[in-house]
């Protein structure tokens, strides 16, 4: 659990659509967040509301700069050198009015995120500045299950009993309804990622 540094400068609350690209039926989340979260915070506001279990590795691209974790890239994808540091670099000082940026998740099924920066709310002294789900849409795809192209194959195994694999996939994929968003467990998930905070009077 990460803790927020407080801010000098008047709250604002951003209100960011998370959208899985190249995916059918579309994937989405809207939150709130502090504008002056670090990349680091916001990475795992965006693992927790979209589902995803934080088990590899990521990376976000705003216009021609890219923020990540300083930990070493095992396969390759990327130059750590070349990478800014997630944990130092705040909102705030990214995106100025920029309304869109995007979120690499998992270097080799490459799930791709757009970041759609919808609202800049200004924050009463009352208001709780902790990051939270507003709402959202359609299943989380399962971790490991070949990127966009692996899950459409995933979801058409899963659709077709005559499929060789039917069965195979249904005892690999339990449960899963891509339909399904479970937005109470969601919110939970966000929720915890930081410590609750106000804006400051």
């Amino acid at each position: 659990m990460t803790k927020a540094e407080p801010s000098s400068t008047p709250a604002t609350l951003l209100q960011l659509k998370i959208t899985l690209l190249d995916t059918r039926p579309p994937v989405w989340r809207r939150v709130l967040v502090p504008e002056d979260f670090s990349f680091e915070q916001l990475h795992r506001v965006i693992q927790a509301a979209m589902g995803w279990e934080d088990c590899h590795l990521h990376e976000f691209l705003v216009g021609e700069e890219r923020i990540g974790p300083r930990t070493p890239d095992p396969f390759g994808f990327g130059d750590e050198a070349e990478t800014r540091p997630e944990a130092s670099i705040r909102l705030r000082d990214m995106l100025g009015r920029r309304k869109k940026f995007r979120y690499w998740y998992d270097f080799g099924d490459d799930w791709w995120h757009e970041v759609a920066v919808e609202k800049r709310l200004p924050a009463a002294p009352e208001d709780d500045l902790s990051p939270r789900l507003v709402t959202g849409k359609h299943a989380c795809p399962p971790e490991d299950c070949g990127g966009p192209w692996g899950y459409a194959e995933l979801l058409a195994t899963l659709a077709d009993p005559k499929h060789p694999q039917h069965e195979e996939m249904l005892e690999w994929a339990g449960d899963l309804d891509p339909e399904v968003f479970d937005a109470n467990a969601a919110a939970k998930a966000v929720a915890a990622t930081v410590r609750k905070r106000r804006a400051k009077r």
